[in-house]
């Protein structure tokens, strides 16, 4: 019998994580506040769970994909969370980006319940969480990885194990954002300058993708500037969320970010002009007195982070 795997938030990345565990032979249980996400979920072969009890009571192994940590504690231990539902001995894939501390805080908890956590962040956006291929920053006991080492080889191309300790792997994946955020706003910035100076922006992505100034962000971001495509892929928001974390992080330590800073401004000022809710991309639009491209190029890259 196939075992039985919840993902409990079917975003862009949950639901790419659900479709690779699928394919795998898993029998993949998922929950979403969003009925036709669940309804289409359906239709491709999983079972649509009402709430993160239901999908508790039913799995060995749950995955939260989720945004942030509030929505962890809410899935997880609130009303109706999957966490009291689960038979001892389960394991929790906590995905979202958080605190280090949250990790450790949460890993205790989990433990707590009798069951084992393993702190997971993902990077590799929709499209390679679609294909089964994302990369996995992980730590956790010996128990966890025992628990659902299928589960990973499901859904994830490189799983590194960073340490028995939770927090490790989020500890990594800030790191990670930081560079994400920065190359994004710098992408932005690089960008903006050359419109406003008048340069041909499809040349400009050109001539940048194949000299020393590229840069992963900026050849995958770009093309949604130069589609004027701001669908969120990754949001505005999301980086005001995750830089905000990595300077909360550092402020710990007394420890400088100025690149960091510069580029959480960025994001906030974007947000704070209404696109919080576009794509990451749409920074650019912090810049004043340029003309965006309004198409051009098709967007047919996925975001990643």
């Amino acid at each position: 019998m196939s075992r039985n795997v919840g993902v409990i938030g079917l975003g862009a990345m949950g639901l790419g994580v659900a479709r690779s565990l699928l394919r795998a032979g898993f029998t993949v249980h998922g929950c979403d506040v969003r009925r036709d996400v669940l309804d289409a979920f359906a239709a491709q072969g999983g079972v649509a769970c009402a709430d993160p009890a239901e999908l508790g009571r039913r799995c060995e192994v749950v995955l939260t994909l989720v945004v942030n940590a509030a929505q962890t504690d809410a899935v997880l231990f609130g009303e109706n969370g999957a966490v009291p539902a689960m038979s001892r001995g389960g394991v929790v894939i906590a995905s979202a980006t958080v605190a280090p501390e949250y990790a450790v805080a949460l890993g205790k908890r989990i433990e707590a319940a009798g069951l084992q956590m393993l702190d997971a962040p993902v990077s590799g956006g929709a499209a390679r969480a679609a294909s089964g291929e994302m990369t996995m920053m992980t730590s956790g006991p010996a128990a966890a990885y025992e628990g659902c080492n299928d589960v990973l080889e499901a859904i994830a191309a490189k799983v590194y194990r960073l340490g028995a300790a939770h927090g490790i792997g989020s500890k990594i994946k800030i790191v990670n954002q930081l560079l994400a955020g920065v190359h994004i706003a710098a992408a932005a910035e690089a960008m903006a300058l050359g419109l406003r100076e008048g340069v041909d922006p499809e040349a400009l992505y050109e001539v940048i993708t194949h000299s020393a100034g590229n840069s992963w962000m900026f050849e995958n971001r770009v093309p949604h500037i130069l589609a004027g495509d701001f669908t969120p892929l990754s949001a505005v928001d999301i980086f005001v969320k995750d830089l905000g974390l990595v300077l909360d992080t550092a402020r710990r330590s007394k420890f400088p970010l100025p690149l960091s800073a510069a580029a959480h401004q960025m994001f906030m000022t974007a947000s704070s002009a209404g696109h919080g809710g576009e794509d990451d991309s749409a920074v650019i639009k912090v810049f004043p007195g340029i003309d965006l491209p309004a198409g051009g190029r098709n967007n047919d890259k996925e975001a990643a982070q």
